[in-house]
Formats: structure tokens, C-alpha cells, sequence
């Protein structure tokens, strides 16, 4: 049974940092490219970052250069660590896996397995 479980979510004051996880289960994570996504009420699910098994990286135009995604592929689990929060930022992330592909896709469509979100809300 294929599981992504997402942790890490809360509430952070503008400015400060989270870092979220996404352990995965049921799958070979060395194959897996994982993404990152998040939607905010009443919008469309967002890109936020993608990692590739070969280290291809990618990230929203939104976020870029406020945070960092990784992997660790001994404990099959993804992070997306957040800085410099943005009350704009609010929303539920998602992680999201798909297998056998060389770079992260940025359409939410193209992943095939997903956690079940946690929820990130910044105060101002």
C-alpha cells in the first residue's frame, strides 16, 4: 500500500520558518520524483517545489529562494524547509511522488500518489 504522510505544518509568525516532511511507504523512493504543492481556499493547487532522483530541482516563482527541498533516501522521506514565511504563504501543502521520471514535473496532473496535506497558516 502506497503512503505519503506530510508533517511538520503549524502556525508561524511572518518572517519565521518551518520545515515540513513527507515519509513515504509502499513505494521505491530512489525512483521517486517528489513535489511539493499547495493550495490556498478558493485557489488553484500551486507548485512549490520539485526534486528529482538525479538532483534535478525545481521550485514556484513564488517561493524561489525562500526554500529548499531535499530527500533522504535511506528513510524514504522528503522535506521542504520554509524560510522568511509570508502571511501570502497560508495554505494546506502537499506532497505529491511520481515514479520513473528524470525531472519534477511542475503540473499537480502528472503526480501519481499524494499525502494528505498539512496545514502551514502565517500571521501577520
Amino acid at each position: 500500500q502506497v503512503q505519503l504522510v506530510e508533517s511538520g505544518g503549524g502556525l508561524v509568525q511572518a518572517g519565521g520558518s518551518l520545515r515540513l516532511s513527507c515519509a513515504t511507504s509502499g513505494l521505491l523512493f530512489s525512483n521517486l520524483v517528489m513535489g511539493w504543492f499547495r493550495q490556498a481556499p478558493g485557489k488553484e493547487r500551486e507548485f512549490v517545489a520539485g526534486l528529482s532522483w538525479g538532483g534535478v530541482l525545481y521550485y514556484g516563482d513564488s517561493v524561489k529562494g525562500r526554500v529548499d527541498i531535499s530527500r533522504d533516501n535511506v528513510k524514504s522521506t522528503g522535506y521542504l524547509q520554509m524560510n522568511n514565511l509570508k502571511p501570502e504563504d497560508t495554505a494546506v501543502y502537499y506532497c505529491a511522488a511520481k515514479s520513473l521520471r528524470t525531472v519534477p514535473p511542475r503540473s499537480a496532473r502528472e503526480y501519481d500518489y499524494w499525502g494528505q496535506g498539512t496545514q502551514v497558516t502565517v500571521s501577520s
